[in-house]
């Protein structure tokens, strides 16, 4: 699971991996309903671009924000059927969350202590999420808002160490950058492909 992350300031990394131009300024760590860049493709025009979203995702069918406190993971297992994720998943309204870092609860030590999470590597972090538009209807405003995709993490050597004895292991999927291409372009049949974390690029973990 993650519910805090740090968005990416690394300007360069984005320009080469999606060449587009990183999105405006944003929280330095994000929670549920803060800003964070993602990256969209249109299946239109096939244009990349970089945008902030909320934290959280906000179907358009919702009658208000407050839904995305509770939608900022999706899990891989039941994102076609459950209600808030299905029209976005069924759509492509695939994205890629871009992080340098997200955190969680390690319980080893015998009560919870925050541990950071990152590539081994140092390289920034893309997320595979989804994500959807809802418009306020007193205001008009319309609210871009996006979900991170998890899957089982009980045999990943990292992400099986953290969340409370007993609970199941979940990991946000952390795409390698030779599957972002892919996933902004997939099928709902080839995104499910990819969310796997057995494939994911590798990771360390420390105390935050």
């Amino acid at each position: 699971m993650c519910s805090v992350f740090s968005p990416t300031q690394n300007v360069d990394w984005v320009r080469e991996q999606f060449g587009v131009q990183l999105a405006g300024a944003y929280p330095a760590v994000t929670y549920p309903g803060y800003l964070a860049p993602v990256v969209l493709k249109s299946h239109a025009s096939g244009r990349l671009a970089c945008g902030l979203a909320r934290f959280g995702l906000v179907p358009s069918w919702a009658k208000g924000t407050e839904i995305g406190r509770h939608t900022y993971n999706a899990r891989s297992e039941t994102v076609a059927e459950k209600p808030s994720y299905r029209t976005a998943w069924l759509r492509r309204q695939y994205a890629i969350a871009l992080a340098d870092d997200f955190f969680e609860p390690c319980y080893e030590s015998g009560r919870a202590v925050r541990w950071r999470i990152a590539r081994a590597d140092s390289a920034p972090l893309g997320i595979a999420s989804i994500w959807d538009r809802w418009t306020d209807p007193a205001t008009g405003e319309v609210v871009a808002s996006f979900s991170m995709l998890t899957v089982n993490a009980d045999q990943h050597p990292v992400m099986n160490r953290f969340h409370k004895p007993g609970d199941e292991k979940r990991t946000p999927v952390v795409l390698a950058p030779e599957q972002f291409t892919p996933w902004l372009d997939a099928t709902p049949e080839a995104a499910m492909a990819i969310l796997r974390s057995d494939c994911m690029p590798t990771l360390s973990c420390a105390p935050a």
